[in-house]
């Protein structure tokens, strides 16, 4: 016999698993998992960067990594997950982008992409708040989602850029160069929540 589909409304696709596993330990358990799990995710997207020509920042896919991530834990799992990422490359661990200019560690969170990782945490609970309120569920919305946490991100990067060379400079060097590519990566990264969700919603047995 078919089980019938378990239609929940679990506000993240964390809550959906952990109902489905049906234990509050093992819900603690796949909260704290799930948390270190997107932290070295988003380490290990660091590793996958290429350098621009004209511009101090590399092209990575670790804003996909952030966003999605932060959709699947939700604000505050989503936030503390990139707060770790960030105190991992704190204490010196070599978990972000290669840079024969910039070390890794402390400096390299007051060089010119620390406007893009401090702003990590701020996007993933954005991003995480619009999955509660359900626009990860569908594709459109989920699209919206990731666009308005990029946005952060961005905003981040650019302001902390013009801080030293000026607006203009920033656009030119931390915003245009990435703009088209990067609307790939939110299509993208757009599709996968939805599609996760459907799968939730089938009978265990399927």
């Amino acid at each position: 016999m078919t089980s019938r589909p378990i239609v929940s409304h679990a506000s993240t696709i964390l809550d959906q698993v952990s109902m489905r596993a049906g234990s509050a330990n093992v819900w603690t358990s796949a909260q704290v998992l799930s948390v270190v799990l997107v932290a070295v995710s988003t380490a290990a997207a660091a590793q996958l960067s290429f350098p621009v020509p004209f511009t101090p920042v590399p092209f990575t896919i670790q804003p996909m990594i952030v966003l999605i991530g932060a959709a699947a834990l939700g604000s505050r799992l989503g936030a503390l997950s990139q707060i770790l990422y960030l105190m991992l490359g704190l204490v010196g661990l070599p978990v972000f982008a290669f840079s024969p200019e910039l070390p890794q560690g402390f400096l390299r969170l007051m060089g010119p992409t620390g406007g893009y990782l401090m702003a990590y945490p701020l996007a993933a609970f954005v991003a995480g708040r619009l999955a509660e309120r359900g626009l990860d569920r569908r594709y459109l919305t989920s699209i919206l989602a990731m666009a308005v946490g990029l946005s952060v991100i961005f905003a981040g990067g650019v302001l902390w850029l013009a801080n030293g060379v000026g607006t203009t400079t920033a656009l030119a060097a931390g915003l245009y160069p990435f703009v088209i590519v990067d609307v790939v990566k939110i299509v993208a990264a757009g599709l996968v929540l939805p599609s996760a969700w459907k799968f939730l919603s089938l009978p265990k047995d399927q």
